[in-house]
């Protein structure tokens, strides 16, 4: 079986139903189904209570009040009822495919990460989970009307109990690199990364980024974002780098991660190569007044 565990927004407004959502979708996934909820945001207790999962309120924070992944990753394993644990983004819901996909995966090679990409969808009602074919709608609604999103966006991560514990940096949650890092720090250590994209569809249902000052843009670029950066120091993966992937038929090697591995490292080159050229001709660039007039046209 497995434990989930998340860290919430508040529940209030569209993000209060699309995470209501969410949440009572991966209780279905199983009876036994854990879900931990981290943080005292607005709601999470009160929801915790509802839905029977459990809630812990004290997550260790940065300096602007962001949960930490580290802790998170550490109280997880601790508290988890359950040998296979999954960390996801609280507006992801999950169908019966999920569940059938890591046990599956469980069989044939427990020690892994098992991820997959996303599919976006529009989302704005509770889902009505009493029909009993709430799964099989949701899936057909998402291939309809769905985007899927590319093979760096990722939204959930299922292991082994113990594999992650005191190897995850203090990222800060819902800022960009920690996932992509997550990827490389389990290829690093030997371990399968599996693509499960052919069997699991992880719905994500849209929404705005009103939560932050800056918006998307905001949460891209903001101090938090930056550290998350230098936590990173250069080690990314996306999905494309997976080592194998869970299909139908099985779990087979995925040979284009060598071809996505070799890409990624041209590309490194291609940015030394151009920066290199900038740092060379910048006081010709001074001279010919290129650099002020490319600084004036810079996006603010």
């Amino acid at each position: 079986m497995i434990t989930f565990f998340c860290t919430p927004k508040p529940f209030r407004g569209h993000i209060g139903v699309i995470q209501r959502n969410a949440m009572r979708s991966w209780k279905l996934v199983h009876p036994d189904a854990e879900i931990l909820i981290f943080g005292n945001e607005e709601g999470a207790a009160e929801f915790a209570a509802e839905l029977g999962a459990r809630h812990e309120g004290e997550v260790e924070r940065n300096a602007h009040g962001t949960p930490l992944l580290s802790s998170l990753f550490d109280r997880a394993d601790r508290l988890a009822r359950h040998e296979r644990m999954c960390f996801l983004n609280a507006d992801i819901l999950l169908t019966d495919d999920f569940l059938a996909a890591s046990e599956r995966l469980k069989s044939l090679q427990d020690r892994s990460l098992m991820v997959g990409r996303r599919c976006d969808v529009n989302v704005t009602e509770p889902v009505d989970f009493s029909k009993p074919d709430w799964g099989a709608s949701l899936r057909a609604m998402a291939r309809a009307h769905g985007k899927m999103r590319p093979a760096q966006w990722i939204d959930y991560f299922v292991f082994p109990r113990g594999m992650l514990n005191q190897k995850v940096p203090p990222f800060a949650v819902g800022r960009p690199g920690y996932d992509n890092w997550l990827l490389w720090k389990v290829r690093a250590m030997g371990i399968a990364v599996v693509d499960a994209t052919q069997v699991v569809l992880a719905i994500h249902q849209n929404h705005d980024y009103a939560f932050h000052p800056g918006g998307m843009k905001g949460l891209w670029n903001d101090v938090e974002a930056n550290q998350n950066r230098v936590l990173r120091q250069g080690h990314f993966a996306t999905i494309d780098n997976a080592t194998h992937l869970l299909t139908s038929a099985g779990l087979r090697p995925n040979h284009y991660h060598w071809v996505a591995l070799a890409r990624r490292k041209a590309a490194r080159a291609g940015s030394a190569v151009w920066f290199g050229f900038l740092h060379l001709t910048r006081p010709l660039r001074k001279v010919l007044g290129l650099r002020q007039r490319q600084s004036s046209e810079a996006p603010r």
